[in-house]
């Protein structure tokens, strides 16, 4: 016998990492996954948020859609905004999603983020990473508003939906939603070191490694990346050329970055990661296995104790492809990271 349909039921969580929703509660039933964003602004000092109408439904709700085969959550919440807003945004911090049961038996999750407006001069090299995308479809979303955040909760036609905005104002009172961010990358799957017999800053990325060094382009675009630091080491290099092409954003590459180098001044490693948390421009590293704990400690660091937490600890702390997103604010007492997230690489 199928249980007949629950009311939407907002799930919260205290690890900043995503998938922030977890296992579907429901056993066996089908999961559409879907992504959006809460996007923000503040005018006449007040806090903002858009709002979108629904003609099919006559509700008033968060830009959000379906999640489409082979993207990342977060590339389909910036392209999802972009089909129902006409405008491009920036993904900020992951936020409380909501997870329901459908008229049909089915499980829906929903992925939210705070995000910003792209702008055009600051946001051009990310914006020219990223593929095209629809124009609004007025039958689908025939009007958008900008709505003070301290009432928009009784614009929403589902209460639900008020979860994640309670989150992102809360994270504007503690001075935690303008935030940049700091990308840690693993570079791509590489030929195994007993197959390779050549120098090992040479030892190149398998054809896996070539297809998740693609896979994080819209990734980084979505997160506003236009700053590029990696290991000169070929693996690493090739593993963010993608985007360097595809953006056009002029790489920094380090000898300190690399294994060897690491081994005899992990220093110049944990200064590099400082620099891109204290830089304010959302940015990207690319590096190896064996310097991760020093990054990560950095990162640790500089981080709010649940952040702290549950950073990854044991090794291999990423998968070969894998992106680590740490959301850094700027305080009084110097870059703090908020938010963190885990986005996986791509199974081929």
């Amino acid at each position: 016998m199928v249980s007949a349909p629950q009311s939407p039921r907002p799930l919260r969580t205290a690890t900043p990492f995503v998938d922030p929703l977890g296992a579907t509660s429901v056993q066996h039933a089908p999961v559409i996954e879907t992504a959006g964003a809460l996007v923000w602004r503040i005018r006449h000092k007040k806090l903002q948020v858009q709002l979108v109408h629904r003609p099919r439904y006559d509700d008033w709700s968060w830009p959000k859609g379906k999640h489409e085969e082979g993207e990342s959550l977060a590339t389909t919440a910036v392209r999802e905004v972009a089909e129902e807003t006409g405008r491009a945004v920036v993904l900020g911090l992951p936020l409380p999603g909501l997870q329901y049961l459908t008229p049909e038996g089915r499980v829906k999750r929903v992925h939210y983020w705070a995000a910003r407006r792209a702008a055009s001069e600051r946001d051009a090299r990310p914006l020219a990473a990223r593929s095209p995308v629809a124009a609004v479809d007025k039958h689908e979303i025939d009007r958008c508003e900008w709505v003070d955040a301290d009432v928009a909760g009784e614009r929403l036609t589902r209460a639900t939906d008020r979860g994640p905005l309670d989150a992102l104002v809360e994270a504007a009172r503690e001075d935690h939603l303008a935030t940049h961010a700091v990308v840690i990358v693993r570079h791509g799957r590489a030929l195994p070191r007993a197959a390779w017999y050549g120098a090992e800053q040479e030892r190149p990325l398998t054809p896996v490694g070539h297809a998740q060094a693609a896979a994080l382009v819209p990734v980084l675009a979505a997160y506003g990346v236009d700053s590029v630091v990696s290991s000169r080491w070929e693996r690493c290099a090739t593993s963010i050329d993608p985007y360097v092409r595809a953006s056009g954003v002029r790489p920094e590459y380090s000898d300190n970055l690399g294994e060897a180098q690491h081994e005899r001044s992990p220093a110049r490693v944990a200064g590099a990661v400082r620099d891109l948390l204290e830089s304010g421009r959302s940015s990207v590293l690319c590096t190896h296995r064996p310097v991760l704990p020093t990054v990560l400690d950095v990162l640790g660091q500089h981080s709010r104790r649940a952040v702290a937490n549950a950073l990854p600890r044991r090794d291999p702390y990423l998968e070969p492809g894998e992106a680590l997103v740490a959301h850094v604010a700027t305080t009084g007492r110097g870059p703090r990271v908020v938010a963190a997230e885990r986005v996986a690489p791509p199974v081929f």
